[in-house]
């Protein structure tokens, strides 16, 4: 296995990732990914008990993984479990599981550590312009940073991810204004600690992350927008999906089979989002 290897690992709510880059003159130089949906955050119950089919799908995909790593030196490697592995009461079931395959170390992040994580992954791969609100939004949690250039000013992350909200607010498969404005009230009520130091602030310019950001905007291209995304266009956009009135019915340009069962949820979230901070 040649020295200069890199990989890490995403343990997410949604899905897990696995990228392996090679360090070249001291920059990286992606070599490999690969990415399984396992819906972990699916399978907790209210009391907040992963069930033994997501810990299953989770446990086959690491299993996956683990061929991958296979030769990795223990340095070389960084494993790391967000919202769902850090809320859920059995996690270390599922913990223990996953390192008896990978045998590797995994680290449980705390919500802001993986907000700072995701904005240090922003300013290294963008062109960052004076300050800048960054919006990630996972299967979990959404996570919400300030900052300029290198360096975060705010972080926070909210119990609001598409996953959850799915599960909270769609779970009937309806797509109507009841549920998705009750999945907004909610993210707007997420967002209320939040507002005053966040709006004090401000910033110039906001980028979205994640994988629900891009898929909204693909909507909006393949919907002849110019795929920059504004509320008016995410009110026309759950008006278009309340018109076809069920998840599973969702027949929209641009629109992967794998991200329509969290299209709505997603939606939801960021409408809660442009409302809440007053995003333009």
């Amino acid at each position: 296995m040649p020295s200069n290897l890199l990989a890490a690992i995403d343990l997410g709510s949604n899905s897990f990732h696995l990228v392996v880059a090679r360090v070249l003159d001291g920059r990286m130089q992606i070599v490999d990914r690969l990415k399984e949906r396992v819906r972990l955050a699916e399978g907790m119950d209210e009391n907040k008990c992963l069930s033994e089919e997501a810990m299953q799908r989770g446990l086959n995909c690491l299993g996956l993984f683990a061929e991958r790593l296979s030769g990795f030196k223990p340095d070389a490697v960084r494993i790391t479990g967000t919202y769902t592995l850090r809320a859920a009461s059995n996690a270390q079931v599922f913990l223990d599981r996953a390192r008896a395959l990978l045998h590797h170390p995994i680290n449980i992040i705390s919500g802001q550590e993986e907000a700072r994580l995701i904005y240090q992954g922003v300013a290294h791969t963008q062109h960052l312009d004076g300050r800048v609100l960054v919006i990630d939004i996972g299967g979990g949690s959404t996570e919400l940073i300030i900052g300029e250039r290198f360096t975060p000013l705010a972080l926070t992350s909210r119990k609001m991810g598409c996953v959850t909200f799915n599960k909270q607010f769609f779970t009937n498969g309806k797509l109507s204004d009841k549920n998705f404005n009750a999945a907004i009230l909610e993210g707007l009520h997420q967002l209320e600690p939040i507002l005053t130091q966040y709006q004090t602030l401000g910033w110039e310019s906001c980028l979205g992350s994640s994988g629900s950001i891009k898929a909204v905007r693909e909507l909006l291209v393949a919907h002849d927008d110019d795929g920059v995304i504004t509320l008016s266009q995410l009110e026309q956009l759950k008006s278009r999906m309340i018109a076809q009135k069920r998840i599973e019915q969702l027949d929209l340009p641009g629109l992967t089979e794998d991200r329509r069962p969290l299209i709505a949820a997603g939606v939801a979230i960021l409408i809660a989002l442009f409302q809440g901070l007053g995003i333009e």
